[in-house]
């Protein structure tokens, strides 16, 4: 038998708090807070689940500069016709877009940031979904 298991995506950051409730806003989600104040969890009702974790030492990444690599981003979908709107709310929010040689701006259907922390995440339209599929969840 199997065990059941939830995977969690934990980010390193100074300060967690902060992080956790930029990551709430923005996914449309809720902080939780355990006896542990340097772990704070983000979920929603869409299935997100997303941790901070305070690392007392951290640095932010610093892609893209060339010499280093990206390793790991987030990806967060959008509707097509949201796009604009949702770069809105991250910029809103604390994300700052980042150069990827591209412009963000326009109607492209992925858009480079990182969060207040640093990371890397990214706003993505939807894929193409058949019209059986029915709607977005």
């Amino acid at each position: 038998m199997t065990v059941a298991k939830t995977s969690v995506l934990v980010l390193d950051c100074g300060e967690p708090l902060e992080l956790a409730d930029f990551y709430a806003k923005l996914l449309g989600g809720e902080t939780r807070s355990g006896s542990d104040p340097d772990f704070v969890e983000i979920v929603g009702n869409t299935g997100v689940h997303l941790a901070v974790r305070r690392d007392h030492g951290y640095a932010p990444p610093s892609w893209p500069r060339p010499e280093d690599s990206q390793q790991a981003h987030l990806r967060v979908l959008v509707d097509p016709g949201d796009m604009d709107e949702a770069e809105r709310e991250a910029i809103g929010l604390g994300a700052r877009p980042v150069d990827t040689g591209d412009s963000n701006s326009g109607p492209r259907d992925v858009r480079v940031y990182t969060d207040p922390a640093g990371h890397s995440f990214s706003l993505a339209v939807y894929p193409a979904r058949p019209p059986s599929a029915g709607p977005l969840a």
